[in-house]
């Protein structure tokens, strides 16, 4: 079949995320056929570079042999099996690494099925932590800007209107701080002071997303004010949620973002790159002394009732261990600090583009933020068109053309997404 005649059938049926589904009257919609390293296939066969690792998922690129062989050896012993009551041993292996690979206090894991999965099980925890405790502290804060998934308890303490507002009436309450990504680290650091200190006793957990507030337009902030954040968490006893479900897995050029803080945080949250952009899986991580606030008798009330059909699948355990063992015998984020700094130099000429407000980086993320048009002018549709037609897959975020490839891409495949995009922005 051709793209047209799957689009159409498409169309009939799907509801996609993320879209204004009458956009599809003019903008392609677009039936990929296969997939392989940088690139994707559709079915006229024309390639695109995967420059944006199709949601922030994908590490090593498309159809990985090594990944693939791990699936396949999996798929040969034990597909999946309930995880209360049962466990297997993909699931045990990847909950020792990344304890092992994650700062010491936090010992224990979560599984979950995706990273709003994984949120919702941090705010759960926080708050029943406090309840198990004789407390009801109900109040979570975030920062400005920020965006943490779009089930109900994610959105809550997120700050994405586009998403958000239409159901304010029927979320949780929360509180914003301001973001250090906004405002100087000095005045979001009193602001959040401000907010705990007007809560205090109410408050159970400060969430946020280290470093890059990815869906927020990849706004940027120093590892310092997470390390000054978790000093101020400290002092008024709340709990510090890191949300690397985006970030983690090397993309701001450590494994983890916060390990630039040089902190522990007390909720880790991870997925998107835990599998390479194969299987939805999440983790929360967190502390032995969580852990003890839910250890009791059953006929005490204090157990964490949160499941998942396919929590802990035995799949896509194998797939992380995989991802896990190729970042461990390849030298990945050794090698992809060349990386970095060749897209930082390739980038630096859109510092002289007119319509080119910033360029900011933290590790392979790269964004490059446009002047706001005028009203109702879609800029960021006719850069994504103009894209396609010359192979370069990206997506920008309103005014915000963002970079964030899989790892496995080359000098001349950075080259030619960078290239292709500057004279594009430089034609508007």
């Amino acid at each position: 079949m051709t793209n047209n005649e799957l689009m159409k059938e498409d169309l009939k049926h799907i509801f996609h995320p993320c879209s204004q589904m009458k956009d599809y009257e003019t903008l392609p919609l677009i039936p990929i056929k296969r997939a392989k390293a940088s690139y994707l296939e559709d079915f006229d066969g024309n390639k695109y570079l995967d420059c944006i690792s199709s949601w922030w998922v994908n590490l090593f690129g498309h159809a990985n042999p090594y990944i693939n062989s791990k699936i396949n050896e999996q798929i040969e012993e034990l597909e999946h099996v309930i995880f209360a009551g049962f466990t297997h041993k993909p699931a045990i292996d990847l909950a020792k690494r990344l304890i092992d690979l994650t700062p010491e206090p936090l010992q224990k894991v979560f599984f979950a099925d995706n990273g709003s999965s994984a949120i919702e099980i941090a705010l759960k925890m926080s708050f029943q932590y406090f309840k198990n405790k004789g407390e009801s502290r109900p109040l979570f804060v975030s920062l400005t800007n920020s965006y943490h998934g779009e089930t109900m308890g994610a959105l809550a303490v997120s700050d994405s209107g586009l998403y958000k507002d239409i159901y304010e009436d029927i979320l949780i309450k929360t509180l914003h701080a301001k973001s250090p990504s906004m405002h100087s680290e000095e005045e979001a650091l009193e602001d959040m002071r401000k907010v705990l200190s007007d809560n205090v006793g109410k408050v159970n957990s400060v969430v946020i997303e280290p470093l890059v507030q990815c869906a927020g337009s990849m706004r940027m902030y120093d590892a310092t004010y997470i390390t000054k954040l978790r000093v101020l968490c400290d002092e008024f006893g709340v709990f510090l949620i890191a949300d690397e479900i985006a970030v983690g897995f090397g993309r701001t050029g450590t494994l983890f973002a916060i390990e630039q803080a040089n902190i522990c945080p007390d909720f880790l949250c991870t997925s998107k790159g835990l599998t390479g952009g194969y299987m939805p899986l999440s983790l929360v991580l967190f502390t032995d002394d969580i852990y003890n606030a839910f250890y009791c008798d059953y006929n005490e009330g204090k157990s964490f009732l949160d499941s998942h059909s396919y929590t802990g699948n035995t799949i896509a355990c194998a797939v992380a261990n995989a991802v896990l063992d190729i970042f461990e015998n390849e030298n990945v984020l050794e090698n992809n600090l060349e990386k970095i700094k060749f897209i930082k130099d390739e980038t630096e000429k859109f510092k002289s583009l007119k319509e080119v407000v910033e360029v900011r980086q933290r590790g392979m993320i790269c964004a490059i933020e446009l002047k706001e048009f005028e009203l109702g002018k879609r800029v960021n549709l006719d850069i994504f068109q103009a894209a396609l037609k010359e192979g370069i897959y990206i997506r920008p975020l309103g005014n915000v053309v963002y970079f964030m490839p899989p790892y496995c891409f080359t000098k001349e495949e950075l080259k030619k997404m960078i290239d292709v995009t500057y004279e594009i922005i430089k034609a508007l």
